[in-house]
């Protein structure tokens, strides 16, 4: 079986599109499938559209019924651990990710790869997104301490293999795409144009993309850290060459760069501020991390699954 695990928040006016893309695609494989859908909270008639897929179509239909919206990442990871398939599809529910997609991952798949990534070879995106992911990426790329695939987002394909490894890991700040990494096995690549979204506004706001991309940064590095360290040491060094130039001029009764002697007011202005600033960035780092931490050792469950809309496993 091929499960295909799509989160879904507020996207009513695109389901009856997205499912008959996917059940066309799938049909065509000639293998069983399921496609799972995850209602992740949606405020609009999503729950209902998707119910009344799974009741046209129960054998290949799941919904999961979140009890709130907890999160892209939390709602993948939900259809994730109901999925019964041997190969899994992830995908986002906006058609930015073509179904016909798929085929081309099952095809290396069948060639023995068990993590396939869906690269995008191009973005349909304009204006502030359009800038700000391709900044993202190669940061991500800069930062991260394991070779995380750039362009890439969570659209791809998991054996189960690869898939049971990630589902044993219970962090709470996920990014799904850097898990995928992490966990290693024999990893390929498949290449797309990403299109834009078929209908409605983006769902993801600016700050849940700002958290999704620190989620991805703070997860997969220690650079951060390190970089602090850095900046310290280099601060530290001038200022230790700025201290012995003052002394000097002191000693020699003369003004920095030639002008008059100025007793203290602004070398001591511009180390407080220059060290203060460096602090709080320090701080604030740290307390990035810290706070992720805070939420691991609380132990608290990623998601809560409100009632899953499955036939019975023999009908399947």
């Amino acid at each position: 079986m091929i499960s295909v695990v799509i989160p879904i928040y507020n996207e009513g006016e695109l389901i009856h599109r997205l499912h008959r893309e996917v059940a066309d695609v799938m049909n065509g494989t000639g293998r069983s499938w399921e496609v799972i859908y995850v209602n992740d909270g949606s405020r609009d008639n999503s729950l209902d559209l998707l119910r009344s897929k799974h009741e046209t179509d129960p054998k290949h239909v799941v919904v999961v019924d979140l009890s709130r919206n907890w999160g892209h990442q939390a709602a993948l990871t939900s259809g994730l651990s109901v999925a019964r398939g041997e190969a899994i599809v992830m995908m986002d529910g906006d058609l930015q990710d073509p179904p016909r997609v798929i085929l081309d991952m099952l095809s290396e798949w069948d060639k023995g790869w068990q993590v396939v990534v869906a690269e995008r070879s191009s973005r349909a995106e304009g204006g502030f997104r359009a800038l700000m992911f391709p900044l993202f990426y190669k940061m991500l790329g800069f930062m991260s301490d394991y070779p995380i695939p750039l362009n890439a987002g969570i659209f791809g394909l998991l054996d189960r293999k690869p898939l049971d490894s990630i589902l044993n890991l219970t962090e709470t700040n996920r990014y799904l795409p850097g898990l995928r990494s992490w966990v290693g096995y024999r990893t390929t690549v498949v290449y797309y144009d990403r299109a834009d979204r078929a209908e409605g506004e983006p769902k993801q706001t600016f700050w849940k993309l700002l958290k999704y991309g620190l989620d991805a940064i703070f997860s997969f590095s220690y650079k951060p850290l390190r970089l602090t360290l850095f900046v310290g040491l280099i601060s530290a060094s001038f200022l230790m060459m700025f201290c012995f130039i003052l002394v000097v001029c002191r000693l020699l009764d003369i003004g920095l760069f030639g002008q008059p002697v100025v007793f203290g007011y602004t070398s001591t202005l511009i180390s407080i501020l220059f060290l203060g600033s460096a602090q709080l960035i320090g701080i604030g780092i740290l307390g990035e991390y810290i706070g992720r931490i805070y939420d691991e050792v609380k132990r608290r469950p990623l998601f809560i699954i409100d009632k899953v809309y499955r036939a019975p496993a023999d009908s399947a």
